[in-house]
C-alpha cells in the first residue's frame, strides 16, 4: 500500500507539535537534574523559604513603622525615667533640702513725729533674712529642676509623679478590658435579653458625663475628710466604671459576627461548654482589636488623670504626679516666675499620650491584613 500522501501545512503542523513534545521532554529532564543536583548538596527549595508565623508577621510589619518605633524608644525612656530613676536620685518625693536658701530683703517704711510735733519723719527699715529650707532653687547642678516651695527637688518628684500616672493608668486600662471582655462576651454570645440588659447599661454611661461626676465626688471626698491616698483608689475605680463600656460595645461587635463562624459550629459539635467557647475560640480572636484598644486608651486615662490632677480633684494634696504637678499653672506667680515647676510635667504627659498613640496605630495597621507595607 502507498505511503498516505500528506499535503505540506499537515506536515508543518506535525514537525511543529514534534519540537513542542521535545522541548517539553527536555524542560522536564533540566528541572529533574536541578532537583537532584539540589539533593546532592543537601539542599532542599522548602529549607531556603522561610514561613512566618502570624505573630512575626504582626511584629515585622510593627517594628517597620518609623513612627510605632519612635513610640515604643519613648515608652521606654519614660518607664526607666520613673521606675528605675528614683533608685539613683539623693532625694526621694518628700525629702526637703535643708540648706539655707537665697537671701530676702525687707524693706518696711516707717513714719514717726518729730519732738515739737510740727513735722513728720520717714525711716526705713531693712531686714535681711536667710530661710532654713533652700527653697524654689534655680536649675543648678544639685538640682537640676529647681526645687519646689517646701525645698523638694523637682526632678525627683517628676519621677515619683511619672510613676503614679503611668501605674494608674495601666491598672484602670486592664480593670476596664476585663470588665468590658466578661460583660461585651456574653451579651454577643448569648444575644437575647442578655445583650438587652448589658446594652441598656453601656447606653446608660455614655450619657453619664464624667467630669461633673468627678466634681461632685471630689467635694464629697472633702466634706468628709477624705485626703489620703485613698483619693487614688477612688478615682481608679471611678474611672473604671464610666470606661468599660467602650470595651464592652467592641467586644460584643466582633463576637456578633465570629459566632456565625464554620469553626464555632465545630467547637459547637464537639460539645465544648459555653465558658470554652467564649474564653478560648472567641476572645482570642477578638484580642488584636483589644490590644489595639488597649494602647490607645492608655493615653486618654493619662490625660483624664492629668486634667483631674490639675483641676485638683485627683491624687492628695502633697502626693507627686504629672497632673499635680501642672497645678501650679493656675497660679499667676508660679505660671509668670517658674515655669520650671509645671513645664516639665507637661512635656512628659504630652510625650507619653503621644507615645502610646504612635504605639496604638502601629499595631493597628499590623494586625490589618489589608494594610499596605
Amino acid at each position: 500500500m502507498d505511503k498516505e500522501e500528506k499535503t505540506l501545512p499537515e506536515e508543518i503542523a506535525e514537525i511543529a507539535d514534534g519540537e513542542g513534545v521535545k522541548t517539553e521532554i527536555g524542560e522536564g529532564a533540566e528541572l529533574a537534574k536541578a532537583e537532584s543536583a539540589d539533593e546532592l548538596h543537601g539542599e532542599n527549595l522548602n529549607d531556603r523559604v522561610k514561613v512566618l508565623s502570624p505573630g512575626m508577621t504582626v511584629l515585622k510589619r510593627f517594628f517597620r513603622s518609623k513612627l510605632s518605633m519612635i513610640g515604643l524608644i519613648t515608652l521606654i525612656v519614660l518607664f526607666l525615667f520613673s521606675f528605675i530613676g528614683p533608685l539613683f536620685s539623693p532625694y526621694d518625693d518628700e525629702t526637703v533640702d535643708s540648706t539655707p536658701g537665697k537671701a530676702s530683703v525687707t524693706i518696711t517704711k516707717i513714719a514717726y513725729a518729730t519732738e515739737d510735733g510740727d513735722s513728720d519723719e520717714i525711716a526705713y527699715q531693712i531686714t535681711v533674712g536667710y530661710p532654713s529650707e533652700n527653697i524654689k532653687a534655680d536649675m543648678n547642678g544639685k538640682h537640676w529642676l529647681g526645687t519646689d516651695e517646701l525645698g523638694r527637688d523637682i526632678l525627683t518628684r517628676l519621677m515619683y509623679g511619672g510613676r503614679i500616672s503611668l501605674t494608674i493608668s495601666l491598672i484602670v486600662i486592664i480593670m476596664e478590658t476585663v470588665i468590658g471582655v466578661i460583660l461585651g462576651g456574653l451579651a454577643g454570645y448569648f444575644g437575647g435579653w442578655v445583650d438587652q440588659l448589658i446594652m441598656r447599661i453601656v447606653d446608660i454611661l455614655y450619657c453619664i458625663p464624667t467630669l461633673p461626676i468627678m466634681l461632685i465626688l471630689s467635694a464629697m471626698f472633702t466634706s468628709r475628710g477624705i485626703e489620703s491616698i485613698a483619693r487614688l483608689y477612688y478615682m481608679m475605680g471611678i474611672l473604671t466604671l464610666m470606661g468599660w463600656a467602650g470595651t464592652a460595645r467592641l467586644v460584643r461587635g466582633q463576637i456578633l459576627s465570629l459566632r456565625e463562624q464554620e469553626f464555632m459550629l465545630a467547637a459547637k459539635c464537639t460539645g465544648l461548654s459555653t465558658r470554652r467557647k467564649i474564653f478560648k475560640h472567641l476572645i482570642p480572636n477578638v484580642l488584636p482589636q483589644l490590644i489595639v484598644s488597649m494602647t490607645l486608651g492608655l493615653g486618654s486615662i493619662i490625660l483624664t488623670e492629668a486634667t483631674l490632677g490639675f483641676l485638683g480633684l485627683g491624687a492628695p494634696l502633697g502626693t507627686a504626679t504629672w497632673g499635680s504637678m501642672i497645678n501650679y499653672a493656675t497660679k499667676s506667680e508660679y505660671l509668670n516666675n517658674f515655669p520650671n515647676f509645671w513645664i516639665p510635667a507637661g512635656i512628659c504627659i504630652t510625650l507619653a499620650i503621644l507615645a502610646f498613640n504612635f504605639v496604638g496605630d502601629g499595631l493597628r495597621d499590623a494586625f490589618d491584613p489589608k494594610s499596605k507595607r
